[in-house]
């Protein structure tokens, strides 16, 4: 019955294998389940490499479906990298995130400012890393409080290829920062990356400012609970005040720990349409936002 409401959409934030940490399932596992269920594609996000040539192996074998590629911009591929974005896309990349747990803000947030009840699997690693003495070189896009030049780069490459900027683990001042340049520059797909996780935290109102400024949010099933940021009836909140419109509903999923991605999205839109949503809204979260984000 709820898996309707996901025909057609695109899971643009999922952490299937091969991948540093051990993951619950991998690329072709998930296109299979993708495919099985209507769904149009995914988003394959690794903290670590490009994943553009691991979506061209999955669209052979899954023509039907549109796998995407994507690039996370720590320190593994350069950190703040103009060159690693144009080698990605001329890849076939289509999303750029920002840095994750290299940010400067995430590492921050774990070192000084609480950290999260239980790690998530990149921040496990960052822990190995730190009691091996190697270095924790944290990233940031500002200097002096303004954007770095590199920045501006990646943003001219961003709108030229139409690719989809999403914003990371950046700070709060970061991504409005990041954001009003976006703007600026005329970058038309701009995501918010899960705007009340821990280290974020971004207020109801907070939110609607940047969709102002012309960002989507990008709210996931994998940080809907307390431990991670949100509760679901605070979510409800956040999302009516937002709109529908500004949002797209993601899986955050693939750790060994958690659901099956498709089945967090099934739950997703279940508990949703439970709790006052109508199904018109949920499929402009689902479907028509991220088909524009991928193909619009």
């Amino acid at each position: 019955m709820y898996q309707k409401l996901l025909e057609g959409a695109y899971d643009l934030h999922v952490h299937t294998g091969p991948d540093i940490p051990e993951r619950k399932l991998d690329d072709l596992d998930y296109a299979e389940r993708l495919q099985s269920i209507g769904m149009k594609g995914f988003g394959i996000k690794s903290h670590y490499f490009c994943t553009a040539e691991r979506a061209r192996i999955v669209k052979k074998l899954y023509p039907k479906l549109n796998p995407v590629g994507a690039i996370t911009l720590n320190n593994s591929v350069g950190g703040i990298n103009p060159t690693a974005v144009e080698m990605a896309a001329r890849d076939g990349a289509k999303i750029v995130w920002m840095p994750t747990f290299d940010s400067e803000n995430e590492i921050d947030y774990v070192t000084n400012r609480g950290s999260y009840e239980v790690l998530p699997p990149w921040a496990q690693v960052q822990v190995e890393r730190k009691a091996q003495g190697l270095p924790q070189t944290s990233i940031t896009i500002l200097e002096d409080g303004k954007l770095k030049k590199p920045i501006f780069e990646i943003l001219d490459l961003v709108y030229e290829r139409d690719l989809i900027l999403a914003t990371g683990h950046l700070s709060k001042k970061e991504i409005y920062a990041l954001a009003t340049a976006a703007k600026d520059r005329g970058v038309r797909k701009l995501l918010v990356t899960h705007p009340t996780f821990s280290s974020i935290a971004f207020t109801k109102e907070e939110q609607k400012e940047l969709t102002e400024l012309g960002a989507y949010m990008e709210q996931c099933f994998g940080c809907i609970d307390p431990r991670y940021g949100v509760t679901w009836e605070e979510l409800y909140e956040h999302i009516r005040y937002v709109g529908p419109e500004k949002t797209i509903l993601s899986s955050d999923l693939g750790q060994i720990s958690n659901p099956n991605p498709d089945e967090g999205l099934v739950e997703f839109v279940k508990n949703l349409a439970e709790n006052g949503f109508s199904n018109e809204e949920i499929r402009i979260m689902t479907a028509h936002n991220t088909s524009f984000f991928v193909e619009g």
